[in-house]
């Protein structure tokens, strides 16, 4: 009896057409763009770190589904010489590496000619990632981020083209790849159609200036502790009240910097 072949036509995922495959990088898009669709370029040495994460859950479907696209741009392919060098050392000496201006230059404009999108370099002296930037992002056709290594990237760069520095938090990494992923898991699950729950984004920490509340679910009771009672009461006004105050009190003692912002925006009001 002979054996079916293997059915090796394309399947549509919205306006992108994806062959089954275990591959990550086929849920991106280097040649073609998508109508329509949230544009993300990458600038990193390290392009087959992505999608990562990001081809995962809801920001994956999404991805297969064209509602935004990821594109990496390697910076080695611009490099000089024999090996694509992309770092020389520090003008006025010093540890470690620094990446070149006329490497990045040529990357940059690769990456303009692709998309207008505002571009950013991930770095931990730039303004630092929040909810906020997040929810900007989502409202521009992209972004594209310039991914750090070594000593940094050279500051004439970073002048010619106006290039803003964002942070992902008061650390240091070895690279901007993990951060450029967290940045865009924040700002993607925030596009149109991404969250199957829309409430969700407004509920959650930091939308409203506030951490969350608690969450519970079932079972009722587990090793001895109970879910509070107003939520299972049925009073969904006494249950809001209950969910403000716990997320008053969270916010209070656990981030004061956000607790006082709040009161401000409150006070004024």
């Amino acid at each position: 009896m002979t054996q079916p072949k293997e059915d090796k036509t394309p399947r549509s995922h919205g306006r992108k057409s994806i062959r089954l495959s275990l591959k990550p990088r086929e849920l991106m898009g280097e040649d073609e763009m998508l109508v329509r669709a949230w544009q993300a370029q990458v600038i990193t040495l390290f392009p087959d770190a992505f999608p990562g994460v990001l081809g995962q859950s809801l920001t994956g479907k999404a991805l297969k589904d064209g509602k935004w696209q990821l594109t990496p741009i390697p910076l080695r392919h611009f490099g000089e010489g024999k090996h694509r060098n992309v770092d020389d050392t520090p003008a006025g000496g010093g540890a470690g590496m620094v990446i070149r201006a006329d490497v990045m230059g040529k990357a940059i404009e690769e990456a303009r000619a692709r998309s207008n999108a505002p571009i950013v370099y991930l770095s931990p002296r730039g303004k630092r990632f929040d909810q906020q930037m997040a929810r900007d992002w989502a409202q521009l056709p992209g972004i594209t981020m310039i991914c750090g290594r070594f000593e940094g990237v050279d500051q004439r760069v970073l002048d010619h083209y106006g290039i803003a520095e964002v942070s992902l938090g008061d650390f240091v990494m070895t690279g901007g790849e993990i951060a450029a992923q967290a940045m865009l898991d924040a700002t993607v699950r925030l596009l149109p159609g991404v969250l199957g729950n829309a409430e969700s984004a407004v509920e959650e920490s930091h939308s409203s200036g506030l951490l969350e509340h608690p969450q519970y679910t079932r079972p009722a009771e587990w090793q001895g502790h109970k879910i509070p009672d107003v939520l299972m009461s049925g009073h969904h006004g006494e249950i809001a009240k209950w969910r403000r105050a716990q997320s008053e009190a969270l916010t209070k003692d656990r981030r004061p910097d956000m607790w006082a912002a709040f009161e401000a925006l409150t006070d004024k009001e």
